[in-house]
């Protein structure tokens, strides 16, 4: 999306519902598909304001991606002023494809008062509300409790736009401030979510935590315990994305929110590793996460998980079998947080081969069995892995020769070795054929003896060469 800047020093000014300056400049930096939404809606008769992190965005200086408004239109009466529109949800949200790069789909939302959150999560029945201010009163943070807009102009001349600002998010935004709007108690037993959203925000703002809200998260954190493994899956893979995923992974250990989304790993605090002097297993992995690339993002998960194994594994200043037993935990909590299988399953994988030690006597056939045991189409996010957790132990990233060892899989890759059964030279029907074999476990298992052999030796994958392998190998297996 295009950078939109708010020139001025507007986070200075006061709160209120007068036009502004700071309006006109806002005005000045809203899409005009932006505009052109809005003024239908007035022209009809209904209040309608950017709100949430779209202003909050705009005022920062930062790109926005998503465009909210909020209206008093009901869903039905917005469905009718844009054909084509979508009834999203039962909260109220009509998504509106404006064609526009800059502007995208916009969701259009009716003013809402929510009551009776019974589950923590979302409130159990809606009422949609006629006025902007109670709209923002039921949001997360004062930050994304602002407006820019006006009411509808049907009844007379259009009002001019205003930047509505009644909780103080301006004032926020200035001192680089998290703060829920009104009580963070009652905020955060309405919505648990709005803890680990305000972890996420801060990390990816730059901001910190007034000491009122991060209170609240403190005493509210058990009630993550209630949201669904979706909802905190997608704010874990956001925060991952920030610039510096460890600043809001370490709010999380100190929130007390951690210990309810992985114990395992907040279990790695006061854990001594011989790392860096002075830090602990769990600054090791912090270091390691904000050193892995950001994409492909599995890179940062696995990161994140490699040492899961290591609290439980820990004796005498080792982690024997922390990868083994690091994988099963790995694969649990992605499996609670129904993590994407794909992605999943790729990330057990690097945590369970992550412990690989390459020395410069390897020979050829060595390499080829990392490549076979591993997976050649996963080595390159192994590698990464490696680099990061290098990176966490203040090491180069390259150190342990990874370097060399990457030119080494090259080389072997470009050769054209066979790593895998269909590689061979023969299959199971020539066996059966040559060796009057029936199909069954004995023939599986001769299959990868020959595939061994010729991990080991690449000029003995001829077809005579296997077949003579193949009746000396079933020679020796009939006489024992």
């Amino acid at each position: 999306m295009a950078h939109v800047p708010v020139p001025g020093s507007e986070l200075t000014l006061d709160a209120g519902r007068e036009p502004v300056d700071l309006a006109g400049a806002v005005s000045s930096a809203v899409p005009g598909a932006v505009h052109g939404l809005l003024s239908t809606l007035w022209a009809g008769g209904f209040a309608a304001y950017v709100v949430g992190g779209s202003l909050r965005d705009m005022l920062l200086g930062r790109d926005v991606r998503d465009w909210d408004l909020a209206t008093s239109a009901r869903p039905e009466q917005t469905l009718g002023l844009f054909p084509g529109a979508v009834y999203e949800n039962a909260f109220g949200t009509v998504a509106v494809r404006t064609g526009d790069a800059i502007a995208g789909e916009v969701e259009i939302t009716t003013f809402r008062t929510d009551h009776d959150y019974a589950d923590f999560r979302r409130p159990h029945r809606v009422e949609f509300g006629e006025s902007i201010e109670l709209d923002l009163a039921r949001r997360d943070f004062t930050v994304n409790a602002m407006a820019w807009g006006a009411e509808g102009a049907s009844a007379g001349p259009p009002e001019l736009p205003a930047l509505i600002d009644p909780h103080g998010g301006r004032a926020d935004l200035a001192i680089r401030s998290l703060r829920a709007v009104g009580d963070p108690v009652a905020r955060f037993s309405e919505d648990a979510l709005r803890m680990v959203r305000a972890v996420r925000l801060a990390a990816t703002l730059d901001f910190g935590i007034e000491p009122a809200t991060m209170a609240g998260i403190q005493a509210q954190a058990h009630l993550v315990g209630h949201l669904s493994g979706e909802r905190i899956a997608l704010e874990l893979s956001k925060l991952l994305a920030t610039e510096r995923p460890s600043i809001g992974l370490r709010l999380l250990a100190d929130t007390g929110l951690l210990d309810h989304i992985s114990a395992d790993l907040a279990r790695q605090r006061g854990v001594p590793q011989n790392k860096v002097p002075g830090e602990d297993l769990w600054d090791h992995t912090l270091r390691a996460v904000d050193g892995a690339a950001p994409q492909p993002s599995r890179i940062r998960l696995a990161a994140l998980l490699h040492d899961i194994g290591k609290p439980e594994t820990a004796a005498d200043g080792r982690f024997i079998g922390h990868d083994r037993l690091g994988a099963d935990l790995a694969a649990a909590l992605l499996g609670r947080l129904h993590w994407p299988i794909a992605e999943r399953d790729r990330v057990v994988h690097l945590v369970r081969h992550h412990m690989f030690d390459y020395v410069e006597g390897w020979s050829d056939a060595a390499v080829r069995r990392l490549m076979v045991k591993v997976g050649p189409e996963v080595l390159e996010d192994l590698f990464q892995l490696r680099a990061a957790d290098n990176l966490g132990s203040d090491r180069p990233a390259d150190a342990g020769r990874l370097g060399e060892l990457r030119e080494r899989v090259a080389q072997q890759l470009a050769a054209g070795f066979a790593l895998d059964l269909h590689g061979l030279a023969v299959d199971g029907s020539d066996l059966m054929a040559a060796l009057e074999m029936p199909a069954g476990p004995e023939l599986g298992r001769l299959l990868d003896a020959l595939l061994d052999r010729v991990i080991a030796d690449p000029a003995a994958n001829t077809r005579d060469r296997l077949l003579t392998l193949a009746r000396e190998w079933r020679a020796r297996h009939a006489s024992s």
